[in-house]
């Protein structure tokens, strides 16, 4: 789900006190376990393990939000404090916790698993050090993400309520609305005084969603219900309580839409309108003030390597031709008689109907019912592919009507810890001509089974590891096992259908183009439209969805980077332990060894993996 950059919350994880570096040569996850070791060691590893429980739940205390998405319903009618001088304490407690832990603990000491963690959190403290200095060049809003966007849906999606307190909370929450956003409207009128800012097209967009949030009742007379009171609503009439209290619940809360919710969506389209007005229209990083240096940052921390843009550029351009080739193949066994862009065009404007469901309410039901069966099906094959398998379920939703005119194509929402909320994955079914069949299979298995699903459900189940690991997040390490989880059905024999499988070319061809665009956007200084028609010439995804993606890694620099590149590094691994092992290969193990430890740097998983392919040589 989306959170500010001040919460605790990153985009689909919660990432306790962040950092990345390296203390001597330290044993990788995997290695022979320390069945020798001493007392001594031990206790270092139970203490540093009691340690990082504690600066886990400490961060967690400073976010109401955190609290919520775990779960819990301590500070329940509360926001998040979203003020650059909030940020500002946050990163000097996160130093000094990195500082504490360098003079406390005996890295030498430490059991394996103990020494992962240790190396985990001085790894994202470091990161959260580079990534400090440049925390107000991210867009504050836009039209992709924000929190104009992200307050309904945290109160439909998030705040539970099964009781009169959890009603009154959802109350003091709607009370609390004008004081949040106005604190990130500050931020982002600081951020424009200093020269940061999405383009001017962004700005409709973001004005747009702002108005769908407070039109209906109780905001207008239109006679509809708007999506908060309707969601409001909904929890309140489910409680037991007396129809007088449910009134006077229903009463409150629309006092505190009018005066607070309101207002506060009324100022940020002010501000939006007022900001539109001088606003320019270049699109990449390198309008920003040291905006070389900042998209730089950006791909480091999106992939944990090293990689230039101009590598990811070159890697991108080899990855989409050989992809080509492949579809060709493909165009050739179904027989059409054309070039490959042809049939890309074929594929696109779908002139026989074949792989589009109508734009109507049944339409989307039954997109949905069948993205169901594509995951329910793989649920029952997982013994094939895993030895480890999350306990959470698994709902697939649509993304709500308020924001799914600016929302991406789909995406997954981790389950609550304690079992009370599922993991979802949202398919966008605004225009269903942006989500044709034939890429169903590949986007089911990606966001649900088994991809993010498994990957994210898994991290949280995870016994005897720090919470700071099953909730944080490595962009390279959790797209990359989204985008292989859409290439090992094939192994399994599914994407029968040649035109399915050739759906799964098109996904994994949409994220080898994202690597060209990305960096031909915020390095080379392409525009908007020049990479909106990189992808018309290259993939055979619609017009729609090339606008709708390019303005996503427009606001969202080195993002998009992240999945090939993680993908890669998976298959880069699994192919060197199977030529290692040759007949004592289980693909079962394998991945195991990539998801028992929770998300890593690609560098660390490299090592886990080495480490596995050493134990079992030796044994």
């Amino acid at each position: 789900m989306t959170f500010s950059r001040k919460s605790l919350l990153a985009a689909v994880a919660l990432t306790a006190l962040a950092a990345c570096g390296q203390q001597g040569e330290p044993t990788a996850q995997g290695a022979p376990s320390q069945s020798a070791a001493d007392e001594t060691a031990q206790t270092e590893s139970e203490k540093i393990n009691a340690w990082f429980e504690e600066q886990f739940e400490a961060s967690v205390a400073r976010s109401p939000m955190a609290q919520t998405f775990l779960g819990r319903k301590t500070n329940y009618g509360e926001w998040d404090n979203a003020t650059d001088e909030f940020a500002r304490e946050t990163y000097e407690m996160e130093m000094a916790a990195l500082a504490d832990m360098r003079e406390t603990f005996d890295y030498d000491k430490l059991d394996s698993s103990a020494q992962l963690s240790y190396r985990l959190f001085e790894f994202e403290g470091e990161q959260t050090k580079r990534n400090f200095p440049w925390r107000n060049h991210w867009y504050e809003f836009s039209q992709f993400r924000g929190p104009h966007s992200s307050v309904p849906a945290f109160l439909i999606n998030q705040h539970r309520v099964s009781s009169l307190e959890d009603a009154e909370a959802y109350i003091s929450r709607l009370r609390g609305v004008e004081t949040y956003l106005g604190q990130h409207q500050d931020v982002a009128e600081a951020q424009f005084e200093n020269g940061v800012n999405p383009p001017k097209w962004s700005y409709p967009q973001m004005i747009a969603t702002s108005k769908n949030i407070i039109s209906g009742a109780p905001f207008d007379d239109s006679g509809e219900t708007s999506t908060i009171l309707e969601d409001f609503n909904k929890k309140v009439n489910a409680l037991d309580v007396s129809d007088e209290v449910k009134e006077d619940l229903r009463s409150q809360a629309i006092d505190a839409m009018l005066n607070s919710v309101k207002p506060a969506y009324e100022s940020l389209i002010a501000m939006f309108e007022e900001q539109m007005e001088t606003a320019t229209g270049e699109d990449g990083a390198w309008k920003l003030p040291d905006g070389e240096a900042y998209y730089a940052n950006r791909l480091r921390q999106m992939t944990t390597t090293d990689m230039s843009a101009e590598e990811i550029h070159d890697l991108g351009l080899a990855e989409v031709a050989r992809i080509h080739d492949e579809m060709e193949e493909i165009k050739n066994e179904v027989g059409f008689d054309g070039s490959l862009q042809e049939f890309f065009v074929y594929m696109r404007e779908d002139p026989d109907e074949r792989f589009t469901y109508p734009n109507t309410d049944e339409g989307r039901e039954k997109y949905l019912s069948e993205a169901t069966a594509i995951i329910d099906n793989m649920r029952g094959r997982l013994d094939e592919l895993f030895l480890t398998k999350p306990e959470a379920e698994l709902i697939v939703k649509r993304v709500e009507p308020f924001r799914e005119q600016a929302a991406g194509k789909a995406f997954y929402q981790r389950p609550a810890p304690d079992g009370s909320r599922p993991g979802i994955y949202y398919a966008n079914l605004y225009n269903m001509a942006d989500m044709p069949t034939y890429q169903m299979e590949a986007l089911a298995y990606h966001e649900g089974i088994p991809g993010h699903h498994m990957q994210l459900a898994i991290a949280q189940e995870l016994e005897d590891v720090p919470s700071f690991r099953k909730f944080g997040g490595f962009t390279a390490y959790t797209e990359g096992w989204g985008l292989y989880s859409e290439f090992i059905p094939k192994e399994m024999g599914l994407y029968a259908d040649p035109y399915s499988d050739f759906g799964r070319l098109a996904m994994e061809l949409w994220r080898a183009a994202r690597l060209v665009v990305d960096t031909g956007i915020h390095d080379k200084r392409w525009t908007r439209e020049e990479a909106i028609n990189y992808l018309l010439e290259n993939t055979p995804n619609p017009e729609g969805d090339a606008t709708k993606a390019i303005e996503r890694y427009i606001v969202m620099p080195g993002q998009a980077t992240a999945y090939k590149i993680g993908m890669l590094k998976i298959l880069e691994l699994r192919r060197r332990a199977e030529g290692a092992l040759g007949d004592e290969f289980d693909i079962r193990e394998f991945h195991d060894v990539v998801l028992k430890n929770g998300a890593v740097p690609l560098a660390i998983l490299e090592e886990n993996v080495d480490a596995w392919i050493a134990d079992k040589q030796s044994s």
